[in-house]
Formats: structure tokens, sequence, C-alpha cells
């Protein structure tokens, strides 16, 4: 996000659509929020995802073929 603070221009995904981005289930999406791993806001009871942390969090995530124990 180049502007921390204007958020006017941001898009936020649900828990549930971020699942279905990523193909994974929403309890994971949970995971990595709680975690710290996925940036999130909190509206109520509910979380929303900046779209630009899901699409830096999968960039981040793509394997090259090199273990990372080695």
């Amino acid at each position: 996000m180049a502007d921390e603070g204007n958020f006017s221009q941001v898009r936020f995904l649900t828990v549930s659509e971020v699942a279905e981005v990523m193909r994974v289930s929403k309890m994971t999406v949970y995971r990595l929020v709680h975690s710290g791993q996925l940036p999130a806001v909190r509206f109520g009871r509910s979380f929303r995802v900046p779209e630009a942390a899901v699409e830096q969090y999968l960039r981040s995530a793509v394997v090259d073929g090199r273990s990372e124990t080695a």
C-alpha cells in the first residue's frame, strides 16, 4: 500500500473472499490473520483484508524449487 494513511483506494476482502482466492479454508485465513502473517483490519466482529496484502502474501509464498531447510 503506497500511502498507509489513505484508505479511499484500498479494496478490502472478507475472510471468505480471501479463502476463495487462496483456495484454502476460512480457518486458515483466520490463522494467518491472528499470527500476523496476513494484515487485516477489524470491523466489529469481522475482519477485512486489503487485497494488496493478499497479493503480497501470495508473491512471498512462491516456491522456486529450492528447499528452505537446505
